[in-house]
This record gives structure tokens, C-alpha cells and sequence, in this order.
């Protein structure tokens, strides 16, 4: 299949603003884009690409004073199969895991194991460790967490979201992290477009999604404490400890973000499209599924 992904931002800022932008489609899926999602301004400023400490490809520029709109869409080839899910895999020891995952046991800045650790090994202590020992993880923060946008906090941690058992899909991939870790499993931080394929409505408010991977069985796997069932056609953009390693934006200055848009829908075979204005949604084809909008 086809999977259309996009983002604008339009933001007002009282004076020039440095920005750094996560947008861009992570390098695993390169062989899978068909129009690569690059980044444009307007005004046009200039941009300058570089890869942070975790391999993400990340933008900077200068914004003037005023108002600027920031955009991109792409397409990705995507072979339709939900997230892999194996039930064998099992945990591995500490002394046997890799060099480069062993950041993922420690605490970061919306993770604070520990805090968590006691009421982990209370909760999961008894368990089977491994694939059983994540999911029943996953299932305690799907369960224990009230999915609630109107609620959303940039500030909540895995400890605040544990206490006040409501947030967004950045707070149950938080809590779940902070788990995993405080159990010996390396855990991280994803976060990129996950539209509705293969679901059904209603729909949620659409927006980047938030999910976590685990490294058990020899290698890395998807977890979504969120929807907590296998979905289908995740495009990554970035990994990180948490949300502070792959924000979205980040504005080194005053501003005003007045409107956030993305989208991410499965194409038609045979059909391409662009990035449509604001106005414009009445005109996307008919067999386009949805629209995805949202506003600060």
C-alpha cells in the first residue's frame, strides 16, 4: 500500500526565533519512500539538516519575525502487516544485553524510574520475563490511563500520569517505559504518523503519534500502550529516551503556534496528491478516506 503523510505548522513570532523541527521520516524507512517529505518555508529561509545523537534527521533555520508556515508531505510504500508480535521473545539478562541499549534502562526526563520502581516489581514482579512480562505492561497503562486530549500537558511525567491516571499517547508510552526499565528492559521512544488503517470509526483527534520499543529476543520490538493492539502502517520519524529527545518543534523564543495540520491516509493505487490548503479539503478525492486537522 500507499500511505500519504503530512505537516504545517503556521506560527507567529514577535522576533526572529531560531527553530529546531523532527519531521522528517527516519532513515529505516528510506527504501520505502516513494516522494520524500522535505521541508519548506514560507517565507523561504534557509534550512540546514544534521542527525542528533540517536541518528534522527533534524532541521534547523531562522525564523524572521512575523508569520512563517512549515511544511512537508511525502509518500511511503508500506507492506500493510500489523506490528510483529512474538510471544517467544524472551529477556535478557543485563550483562547480556548490548552496549547501545543499556541508555534505555536508565531514567530520563519524563521517565523517573525511581519513583516507579517500587510499584513496579509490586505490579510485575511475579511475572514471566519477556514478551508476556511488556504486554502485561502494556495492558496495566491502557488500562489505568483515561485517554483525555483536552487534558494534554507537556510537562506531565510517567510518575504524574501514574498518580493522575489520565493523558495523551506520550503519557501511556512514558509510563510504560519507566516500567519496562525499572523491570531490566531497555525501553525508548517513538514517536511518527499513525493514521486509522485497518480500524474502525469513529476516529480519534488526529496528531503524531507516541509509541515505545522494547529490546527483548535479540532485537527491538513495537509496543502501543495507547491502542494496545497491533496496527498497521506506523511511519517512523524519531527515537529517543523520551519526548524531550524527539520534540516535534522546538522554538528557542516567544511564540504563538496558530495552527497545527497533519495528515496520514492510505492512497489509492495509482494516485498522488499533494498537501491541500486549509480551504481546499471539499476538493481531496472521493476515495480518500478522511482529512487530518487540527488546531492549537
Amino acid at each position: 500500500m500507499k500511505i500519504g503523510v503530512g505537516y504545517e505548522f503556521i506560527y507567529s513570532l514577535p522576533q526572529p526565533t531560531p527553530m529546531i523541527l523532527t519531521v522528517s521520516i527516519h532513515y529505516s524507512r528510506a527504501s520505502d519512500i516513494i516522494i520524500p517529505d522535505l521541508l519548506t518555508a514560507d517565507p523561504s529561509v534557509p534550512v540546514v539538516g544534521y542527525r542528533d545523537g540517536f541518528g534522527n534527521w533534524c532541521n534547523r533555520l531562522l525564523a524572521p519575525a512575523g508569520r512563517i508556515r512549515i511544511a512537508g508531505s511525502g509518500e511511503v510504500r508500506d507492506t500493510g502487516i500489523p506490528d510483529a508480535t512474538v510471544p517467544s521473545a524472551q529477556q535478557h539478562a543485563v550483562q547480556d544485553l548490548p552496549e547501545e541499549t543499556l541508555v534505555f534502562l536508565l531514567g530520563s526526563r519524563y521517565c523517573e524510574t525511581d519513583l516507579l520502581s517500587e510499584p513496579a516489581w509490586k505490579l510485575f514482579g511475579k511475572l514471566r520475563r519477556g514478551w508476556e512480562l511488556v504486554q502485561a505492561i502494556c495492558d496495566y497503562v491502557h488500562d489505568r490511563i483515561t485517554f483525555d486530549y483536552m487534558r494534554a500537558r507537556p510537562t506531565r511525567t510517567a510518575w504524574e500520569a501514574y498518580n493522575e491516571r489520565t493523558g495523551v499517547c506520550r503519557d501511556f508510552a512514558h509510563l510504560a517505559i519507566a516500567f519496562c526499565r525499572c523491570m531490566n528492559i531497555p525501553a525508548r521512544y517513538c514517536t511518527g504518523y499513525l493514521g486509522d488503517i485497518g480500524t474502525d470509526p469513529p476516529y480519534g483527534v488526529p496528531d503524531f503519534a507516541a509509541w515505545i520499543e522494547v529490546y527483548i529476543g535479540g532485537g527491538w520490538y513495537i509496543f502501543d500502550p495507547r491502542n494496545n493492539v497491533a496496527r498497521i502502517g506506523r511511519v517512523l520519524i524519531a527515537r529517543g529516551r523520551d519526548a524531550a529527545d524527539v520534540a516535534i518543534v522546538t522554538t528557542f523564543g516567544p511564540n504563538t503556534l496558530e495552527s497545527f495540520k497533519i495528515r496520514t491516509d492510505e492512497l489509492p493505487q495509482g494516485s498522488s496528491y499533494k498537501w491541500l490548503p486549509k480551504n481546499d479539503q471539499a476538493d481531496r478525492p472521493n476515495d480518500v478516506r478522511k482529512s487530518i486537522t487540527t488546531s492549537s
